[in-house]
């Protein structure tokens, strides 16, 4: 927990942020925790058992910020799984008449009204949601039917961007991502050298903005880079087999994605470049390093 003393910090933001993470001033102390400035003539509780060791009047802390169950804001160090406007994959923990509760990582459960859920939700499944704040109650809750809070605005990415993806669903043609918590994307199942989950996140690469703005993905580089990342790949994988492998340009494409987690025409552009540049040796029993300093 980052914890800044006044004299090394300015004033609190105008605005607390619920459902975010904020930095607030400690105003006064009691014996069931700390009241923080909120900086708008109010002050938020941080119960006692969130409170930073060595802490003082003055000093301001890094808090996430939500609404209990009667409305009164409060703080805690908890850290939560995702905040408020992003999407998240996260398993069931209870039910009740009002709802599913969903474990997000704080020990006030995350409710997804029975409104918005898509079908019934179950006991010890996970789902992906996306967190957001009622505007009425001010408390956050989690929302099933995430398309409406996705593709709203035009992409403007260039092919090759790099951006932040997380898996959603698992579809016949392949993949379908969230992109950047704004958009989605698909990558396709021939184009995946590896099995991906929904929840699973990770970088990825803008392969192409279609004339209707729907996104492929592609989860290597593109490109010479992609060729660059391959050929490391190649050379380390040579390095721990003596400098030598039996594979080559003949090698069935199976042995190929195994061995380097790429396709067989990725690999056979990839020991092409490698070959012209001297670094490689190409022969009918396989691919030889030219030097192995191991």
């Amino acid at each position: 927990m980052c914890v800044r003393k006044k004299k090394n910090m300015k004033d609190a933001n105008n605005k607390v942020a619920i459902g975010r993470y904020n930095t607030l001033k400690i105003v006064r102390k009691v014996d069931f925790g700390v009241y923080l400035d909120d900086g708008n003539g109010s002050d938020i509780l941080m119960p006692q058992k969130y409170v930073p060791d060595n802490v003082g009047i003055g000093d301001f802390v890094d808090v996430f910020v939500y609404a209990d169950s009667e409305d009164r804001l409060v703080a805690t160090t908890e850290k939560p799984k995702a905040i408020a406007g992003e999407f998240a994959y996260l398993p069931v923990k209870a039910i009740s008449r009002f709802g599913a509760f969903l474990d997000w990582g704080l020990t006030k459960d995350l409710l997804v009204p029975y409104s918005e859920q898509r079908d019934r939700m179950e006991m010890d499944k996970s789902y992906v949601v996306y967190i957001y704040v009622d505007k009425n109650t001010h408390r956050i809750a989690a929302s099933e039917k995430i398309s409406k809070y996705l593709d709203n605005i035009a992409p403007r990415y260039e092919q090759g961007d790099e951006v932040d993806i997380m898996i959603c669903s698992i579809t016949n043609l392949g993949y379908k991502a969230i992109i950047n918590n704004t958009h989605t994307g698909i990558i396709y199942r021939t184009e995946t050298y590896k099995p991906l989950a929904i929840g699973q996140r990770m970088k990825a690469y803008i392969k192409k903005v279609r004339e209707d703005d729907k996104i492929d993905l592609s989860i290597g580089k593109l490109g010479y880079e992609k060729v660059d990342s391959l050929r490391d790949t190649i050379i380390q994988k040579l390095k721990e087999n003596g400098g030598r492998m039996a594979i080559g340009d003949k090698t069935d494409p199976e042995i190929i994605k195994f061995a380097f987690g790429c396709s067989k025409k990725a690999f056979k552009m990839t020991i092409g470049s490698m070959y012209k540049d001297g670094l490689i040796s190409i022969d009918p029993e396989g691919i030889k390093l030219m030097r192995n300093d191991k």
